[in-house]
């Protein structure tokens, strides 16, 4: 780390402390040419990723978008809001991990079922009835049946 008082490229770590919530690190160095101290900050590169929604637009990935229509699912069910924050951060880190700049709001949308049919079913059901957007009650009776044989099955392991 280059000072930047004398622009010696040789200093040494005083002190490092974890900031913004474990997001960065503060460090603490001391010019080995001129003895002054300066403070540096590290954090990790975050690629963006879009999200390209069903009409070709895209935006911004948002993690508070998955945790709305989470509690939108969850409304008035016995799911605390720590459970909807740990699935919102599940759901993120299925995207990152993807390792893809770009995703379909459908391959979103796919992760937020999955994780909500562990979840509660009922808010399952609800997400579903929007995001799969039922034509009829034969299509919904449809996914409620899926759902009753997969819970009548047992789970191998």
């Amino acid at each position: 780390m280059r000072c930047l008082y004398c622009g010696c490229e040789d200093s040494k770590v005083i002190d490092s402390r974890s900031a913004d919530e474990g997001r960065t690190i503060r460090r603490r160095r001391e010019c080995i040419g001129c003895g002054r101290r300066f403070t540096t900050y590290e954090t990790i590169e975050e690629t963006p990723v879009l999200v390209i929604k069903s009409n070709g637009n895209r935006q911004p990935y948002d993690i508070q978008k998955i945790k709305n229509v989470v509690i939108k699912a969850c409304a008035k069910r016995p799911v605390p809001m720590a459970e909807i924050d740990a699935l919102a951060e599940r759901v993120t880190k299925q995207v990152y991990n993807s390792m893809e700049q770009e995703i379909s709001s459908k391959d979103i949308g796919e992760m937020v079922m999955a994780e909500l049919k562990s979840l509660d079913e009922v808010a399952y059901i609800r997400f579903a009835s929007v995001y799969r957007s039922f034509k009829d009650i034969s299509s919904f009776m449809e996914e409620l049946q899926n759902m009753m044989n997969n819970k009548d099955k047992p789970k191998e392991e």
